[in-house]
């Protein structure tokens, strides 16, 4: 009888492990790494005030990041970059994982050929519903052309090849739920909160999330190609509306995960 109870206790323990949300654990949030989208030779988007995506989504990083540190003592800021610099994405998503972090957030900004599309949108990792989502995965995926021998480095992975997407298939599966709980946050505070044209959370497949071992999510702030979000974005304020929401999104998603009262 007690070999049945013994093995019984053992069978439902590995059940419920089994249907364990990785990404629940552990329940604290204590390293944010941020990510600057761009950098160095690769400058991303541009707008027709001459507004890089690179120096944007740096300037964005740094005020986030800033409010950060100051408003949650317990919190640990890493910066993928720092500096106008070309990071190649597989080492921004090993710095990530060697400075175990409890979230990753990417930061960038969007551009369409019509010049009236706008709005913000943040991504998790998945497969594409929409050639829209996948277009924004392969405009910004297109980094990676910039790095020597990238098929090598990234599994045979090329951008311009949408049958090579079917590689991120299996990959940011543990941490997708808190993926979507923070993207939620940030795109109801852009709504609710600065009264944003929000187009929701999307998901498609970026290099830049493939490979972290944490929650992930990669914001496209809004259109440099749309002429009104482009100056919202080149304004000083538009930036620090930007970066304060950013933040304020973190600190929800930490509360929440921490079980802390708002």
């Amino acid at each position: 009888m007690k070999k049945f109870t013994l093995f019984l206790a053992l069978f439902v323990g590995i059940f419920l492990t089994s249907y364990t949300d990785l990404s629940l654990k552990p329940n604290r949030v204590r390293r944010l790494i941020i990510d600057a989208g761009h950098g160095g030779k690769d400058p991303g988007t541009k707008g027709s005030k001459n507004l890089e995506e690179k120096k944007l989504a740096l300037t964005i990083a740094h005020e986030a990041g800033a409010l950060i540190r100051t408003h949650l003592k317990d919190v640990d800021v890493v910066y993928t970059r720092s500096t106008d610099e070309f990071v190649e994405l597989r080492e921004r998503a090993r710095k990530a994982n060697k400075e175990a972090g409890d979230m990753f957030i990417s930061i960038h900004a969007n551009a369409s050929l019509s010049p009236e599309m706008n709005g913000t949108e943040t991504f998790i990792m998945g497969l594409a519903a929409s050639d829209d989502n996948l277009d924004v995965a392969k405009r910004e995926n297109s980094s990676i052309l910039k790095e020597a021998n990238y098929r090598a480095k990234y599994d045979g992975y090329d951008p311009n090849n949408a049958a090579t997407h079917i590689l991120f298939m299996n990959y940011q599966n543990a941490y997708h739920y808190n993926s979507a709980r923070m993207a939620h946050k940030v795109e109801d505070h852009f709504r609710l909160k600065l009264r944003r044209n929000s187009r929701g959370v999307k998901q498609s497949n970026f290099v830049v999330l493939w490979k972290t071992a944490m929650p992930s999510v990669l914001i496209e702030v809004g259109f440099l190609t749309n002429p009104a979000e482009e100056s919202f974005l080149v304004s000083d304020a538009g930036k620090t509306y930007i970066a304060d929401e950013i933040y304020k999104s973190f600190r929800d998603y930490k509360n929440e995960i921490e079980n802390r009262d708002r």
